[in-house]
């Protein structure tokens, strides 16, 4: 049998990192999970090297069995980064020590590679041949409007299509030119509108036909989390089949996969796919299709914007007509046929319909709600109440799963983070257990290598007023203020909403006037982030992006401010939905759902202070619930072990000593 431990160390050799002992642990369990067959949560601290420690024991094991594993993280970026970084290294390891070096593939959703016949017939051939993408860039200036642009960078991405053609490549979005979604969009195809590789006429060529193929010839599969939805939502099409599954960043796995199983339905949408299929279809239908979108905006003026409950709502009856016309829509355009566009049309029109049905339908397994934004006006959603039964019938009733994260342990517990995917408290093996059945599971939290309580603390401000309605009080401005002249900047603001990181930057500006402010709408966030990593006297205010997307080490964040507990707004319908399902079936849907969310979101955001063993600082609650409700504790005990008080003065003059002040 291949040493998991022996690839281990080759692999933090390689990187001039030190063995750790909660990464060597986290490799031996990772292990006997696969082993075993037993569901794993492991719970890894920021700075365990949670990747080598479950990639040694996985490509051990493919090297021993030629078994297919899959790994699973949150976002495409975080895919990236594991396919760039992580796993060259423990593939060059693995190979040092045993002479075998498996095969990796990177697979992700359809939309993410470009679709030939999209490309190909996407616009007049002539045009190609009158001037190149390189000419046309440099003759349409930044002034040019926005369809000169466009047509550039469309041009420019058809001609990057080609290139990945005859070289048999994949033509991964990543890889390609700089371009807007809008320009993406010209050269890919939802997923509903694949022709399929029998009935493509450039299906032999499909870039992702090449990319399913890699990973079918792979060892090691990379996805994320949206496309592991896809494959649980669609019987399991969307990966290879695989003997074993790693879910990276498990504690997002929830809200990825409700994000994935939600449906929007919109007039505009419908009026889009209306005209789309006006060639094909009588008159007298294609109008009734249209006139669809004047009744579903019509429904959507008239209803409240919350959850949607009773079956005689407008919109339920506008809902439940426009599935009718869309099924004559359907049954018109017939079946597949010669013609791309219309088939491409069929399809758009099927995905209307199966909207419309699951709205017109109100099951109770689904949350329908109306929402408005300035931009696209109403819009009407249905998201699935809960993602446990799919996830527990269509992953881990199929294979053996890990899931890691540096916070799955809520509250000193991994019941909620179980509960949550599907897993139940009572299928929890202790040690000597044997499994039941195929769901039963351990949790084991590997600790963390920093040294919490005396690199940070937290400091919870138990003489402010409990937050309110109406912004922030002027002692909390003022405290916020205080904390950060103390910090000299170097001060993440974590704000549960945007108008509340407003106010507090305008206020800071006006009372630290030498000290750079930085707020969330100023500019991009990447850039606004890439300024606050630069400039170390700087601080940065933001909302729920900031809360787990940044990573700045040192002394650029030696202070994190969090307003306010981030319970979920009592105007989310699915979040409060969800409460009163648990409440209904008699349990405590505020400690379930409300809490658990807070306390995820709060160990996130207090992680954000310390990321490596150097760094220290403050974490500033200006939330005195934390320590005066009953519900704090659970709260607090789902947060790093920092050292804890009360006292402003002592927050105050630790991060005086930082700056060398005192």
């Amino acid at each position: 049998m291949t040493d998991h431990a022996a690839i281990l160390a080759a692999a933090v050799g390689e990187i001039h990192g030190q063995a750790r002992p909660g990464q060597q642990v986290m490799a031996d369990s990772v292990a006997r999970a696969l082993d075993d067959g037993v569901h794993l949560l492991m719970q890894a601290g920021t700075g365990t090297g949670k990747s080598l420690g479950y990639l040694a024991p996985v490509l051990a094991r493919c090297v021993d069995r030629e078994e297919r594993i899959v790994v699973a993280t949150a976002t495409l970026a975080l895919q990236a980064q594991l396919a760039s970084k992580d796993i060259p290294t423990a593939l060059d390891a693995v190979e040092a020590v045993t002479g075998t070096r498996p095969k990796a593939a990177i697979l992700k959703g359809r939309t993410n590679y470009a679709c030939l016949y999209r490309a190909r017939s996407g616009g007049p051939a002539e045009q190609d041949s009158l001037v190149g993408s390189s000419a046309l860039a440099e003759a349409v200036s930044p002034s040019a409007d926005d369809v000169s642009r466009l047509g550039a960078e469309v041009l420019a991405l058809r001609e990057w299509v080609e290139e990945e053609a005859e070289r048999k490549g994949l033509a991964d979005r990543d890889d390609a030119p700089t371009h807007t979604a809008r320009a993406w969009a010209q050269v890919s195809i939802p997923t509903r509108e694949c022709l399929g590789v029998a009935n493509c006429p450039f299906g032999a060529e499909c870039f992702v036909e090449a990319s399913r193929e890699e990973a079918r010839n792979a060892q090691l599969v990379v996805t994320n989390h949206a496309l592991l939805a896809i494959n649980a939502m669609h019987g399991g099409t969307a990966l290879p089949e695989h003997e074993a599954l790693i879910i990276d960043e498990a504690h997002e796995l929830v809200s990825r996969i409700t994000t994935a199983a939600t449906d929007e339905l919109t007039p505009g949408l419908v009026e889009r796919t209306a005209r789309r299929v006006l060639t094909w279809v009588d008159d007298d239908l294609g109008v009734d299709f249209l006139d669809q979108a004047d009744v579903l905006r019509q429904a959507l003026a008239e209803s409240e914007l919350a959850r949607i409950t009773a079956g005689s709502a407008p919109l339920v009856y506008a809902a439940a007509q426009l599935r009718d016309v869309a099924r004559k829509v359907v049954s018109a355009l017939g079946k597949a046929t010669d013609d791309a566009e219309r088939t491409q049309a069929a399809s758009a029109v099927k995905e209307v319909f199966d909207i419309a049905e699951r709205i017109a339908k109100l099951s109770e397994a689904d949350v329908v709600w109306v929402t408005e934004s300035e931009v696209f006006g109403r819009s009407a959603y249905v998201a699935p109440l809960n993602v446990a039964g799919l996830l527990r019938n269509q992953i881990f009733a199929e294979t053996p799963t890990v899931l890691t994260s540096a916070t799955l342990e809520l509250g000193g517990s991994f019941e909620a983070a179980a509960s949550a995917v599907g897993l139940s408290y009572g299928d929890r093996l202790e040690d000597g257990q044997e499994p039941q059945d195929q769901f039963a599971w351990r949790g084991i939290d590997v600790g963390s290598p920093f040294d919490y309580r005396r690199q940070g603390i937290l400091y919870v401000a138990r003489r402010l007023p409990p937050p309110g309605r109406d912004g922030m009080s002027e002692q909390t401005l003022a405290e916020i203020a205080q904390l950060i002249w103390a910090a000299e900047g170097r001060t993440l603001g974590l704000f549960a909403s945007r108008r509340a990181a407003e106010q507090a930057a305008e206020y800071c500006r006006r009372e630290l006037p030498d000290l750079r402010i930085l707020c969330q709408g100023d500019a991009q966030l990447s850039e606004l982030t890439r300024t606050f990593i630069a400039d170390p006297s700087a601080s940065l205010f933001g909302t729920m992006s900031l809360w787990q997307g940044v990573d700045v080490p040192g002394e650029t964040c030696q202070l994190v401010i969090i307003d306010k507990i981030p319970f979920p707004r009592p105007d989310d319908p699915l979040m409060q939905a969800r409460k009163k399902a648990v409440d209904d079936a008699g349990g405590n849907g505020f400690m379930r759902v409300a809490a658990t969310h807070a306390a995820l979101l709060l160990a996130q955001g207090a992680g954000r202070l310390i990321r490596r063993s150097e760094d220290r600082g403050v974490v500033a609650m200006l939330d005195p619930r934390l320590v005066t409700a009953r519900y704090g504790e659970y709260l607090k005990s789902s947060l790093p072990g920092f050292w804890t008080t009360t006292d402003g003065d002592i927050a105050v003059q630790a991060l005086r000593r930082l700056r060398g002040a005192e």
